[in-house]
């Protein structure tokens, strides 16, 4: 690998060489002339394979992740959610049973890596909402989530965008499912089909900025048509505010400010 030091900065590939930027500064390298064929069969890529058939798994069970806040995401999320995700479960990999390459994503027993994961990290949650609160709590049935908020001063504990001149606190439940490498497919699979992937979203009403909000909040939210949820199934809980602005009326949702984060797992 070189530095390109020219004034003209290329990006791409030409007789051979790949230009592109890393880190601010303009790199170039030899094109690999590895073909997929050896990759695939070669004995001293086996650790590729292993590596590559693993980063799949992941992507798969990150996907599930993704799709079980799908009613929310789109609102809280930054650009790199889906590579974070993949990159936390990748992860916790080395702790499933199984051989190299296709070693289980057991999810379940390894949570705690995903409490207080933010879905947009340049708008951490605890940044945006702080006000005293406990829970979320999930029943051990994992077909319920609890969580209560005492009244709190929206100027002491809420920091909104400019432009905002109201909240809605939101309660965000996803089940994603353990996943294990099918030797028929050659792929890893959820372990259970339903509910993985699935979630519930519970908005709070609309609250106005300045002042005590004026009582308590509170969700409960009922996922008893899931029941009863396998043992290899996560729930994981995650708290969300999302801004709104008030003309004539009505209200019209912000394109910046919001945040979530996991909260609870089980």
């Amino acid at each position: 690998m070189a530095i390109n030091t020219s004034f003209i900065k290329l990006e791409g590939t030409l007789d051979g060489l790949t230009f592109y930027n890393k880190d601010g500064e303009n790199v170039v390298k030899k094109k690999t002339q590895i073909s997929k064929n050896r990759i695939t069969n070669a004995p001293e890529y086996q650790r590729t394979r292993e590596n590559n058939q693993e980063f799949g798994g992941s992507a798969k069970c990150g996907k599930a992740f993704r799709e079980s806040f799908a009613g929310i995401a789109r609102l809280v999320s930054d650009t790199y959610l889906s590579a974070r995700i993949t990159a936390k479960l990748r992860s916790i990999i080395p702790n499933g049973d199984g051989l190299r390459g296709e070693r289980n994503i057991e999810l379940v027993d390894n949570l705690e890596p995903f409490i207080g994961f933010n879905f947009n990290l340049s708008k951490p949650f605890d940044s945006q909402f702080n006000a005293p609160a406990v829970g979320p709590d999930i029943a051990d049935t994992k077909d319920s989530v609890q969580w209560d908020l005492p009244d709190f001063n929206t100027d002491t504990f809420v920091r909104a965008p400019e432009g905002a001149t109201h909240f809605k606190l939101a309660l965000a439940t996803g089940y994603v499912s353990n996943y294990e490498w099918d030797t028929s497919l050659k792929a890893y699979q959820p372990v259970e089909e339903k509910p993985n992937a699935l979630g519930v979203v519970e908005y709070s009403d609309a609250i106005e900025l300045g002042g005590m909000v004026g009582s308590a909040t509170s969700f409960n939210i009922d996922l008893s048509g899931y029941a009863p949820v396998p043992v290899t199934t996560a729930l994981l809980a995650a708290t969300a505010i999302v801004f709104y602005q008030k003309v004539n009326d009505e209200l019209y949702v912000l394109a910046q400010g919001h945040s979530m984060k996991i909260a609870a797992a089980k």
